[in-house]
């Protein structure tokens, strides 16, 4: 933890960086957010993955950790397409990842698939049999059907059914909601919720949540060679309740990127300065990370 109060107890704005290079050098592991802080579903933020870079270059190790429903070759497929340089990460650990191990630990088991179709690699090379809820043993959520128009509340019956024969459910993607160029879509995190919230048990196998950042630390150790002291790794994310709060829990320093799925209630669209005021109030209670970026960049 850097020096200073801690960060669990410190009040008004964390404060604003200008860029990654103000405390790079702190650190040998940088744990990087995705959706948000690199891309933004439409397109890659070239300044972050150039940022991203230039920390590889000074000698840390950037794993990239992600909430992405599938398994990490797709979300490399996915950021080759977005423009995203291997360059700028030595590796990639998704949820999609933790849910296949959790899968492949319980072996044979029958699971109804509640996401789109894009998704579905998650399952390749596991011993599991898809198919629709009335025969499932647990359902595993990835998503909506079709989160263009849907919305949590077009799930209720499902949930209803699930809940009536407490069929266990995990949670492929924690997230609530992420950025989709210049909108915010739900995600499996939603549903999961909703889930809960009439009784139901979920499990979540990403950000915030302890298993994925195992995952990300017993890569990262592999990669250097040698154990890791979790006061020289950095979490870096545009999301309090996932990338702030997990990195604080488990940890880690963090840096706060505000143009991500805060944007709007930081006045920080377009990568704009956040609002001190708000930015203040969104962190009011809650861990502070050692900084603050509109966007990342070195």
């Amino acid at each position: 933890m850097a020096e200073g109060t801690p960060a669990a107890h410190r009040i008004g704005a964390p404060p604003l960086i200008a860029g990654l290079s103000a405390f790079a050098a702190d650190y040998d592991l940088i744990l990087c957010d995705v959706w948000g802080v690199i891309h933004n579903g439409v397109h890659a933020f070239p300044a972050a993955c150039a940022a991203l870079e230039q920390a590889r270059a000074g000698g840390a190790s950037v794993v990239l950790v992600s909430n992405a429903p599938r398994p990490n070759t797709a979300i490399i497929a996915m950021l080759d397409g977005f423009g995203v340089p291997r360059t700028s990460y030595d590796a990639i650990v998704t949820s999609g990842d933790v849910t296949r191990t959790l899968l492949s630990a319980r072996g044979r088991v029958n699971v109804f698939h509640l996401g789109p179709e894009r998704d579905l690699s998650t399952y390749d090379g596991l011993d599991v049999a898809l198919g629709p809820l009335e025969a499932a043993d647990l359902v595993v959520c990835t998503g909506l059907f079709d989160d263009n128009v849907e919305t949590p509340d077009d799930y209720a019956d499902m949930l209803a059914q699930m809940k009536a024969r407490s069929l266990p459910f995990i949670c492929a993607n924690p997230d609530l909601v992420v950025e989709r160029g210049a909108s915010l879509v739900y995600c499996a995190g939603a549903i999961a919720k909703a889930y809960e919230d009439i009784g139901g048990e979920a499990v979540y196998c990403g950000k915030p949540y302890r298993p994925i950042y195992e995952t990300a630390l017993g890569l990262a150790t592999a990669l250097r060679g040698g154990r890791l002291d979790t006061a020289r790794v950095l979490g870096i994310g545009d999301a309090l309740r996932t990338d702030i709060a997990g990195a604080n829990a488990a940890g880690f320093d963090s840096l706060f990127i505000a143009g991500g799925i805060h944007a709007a209630e930081l006045k920080a669209a377009d990568g704009a300065v956040p609002d001190s005021a708000s930015l203040a109030a969104l962190f009011d209670g809650h861990a502070h990370p050692r900084g603050v970026m509109p966007r990342l960049a070195w």
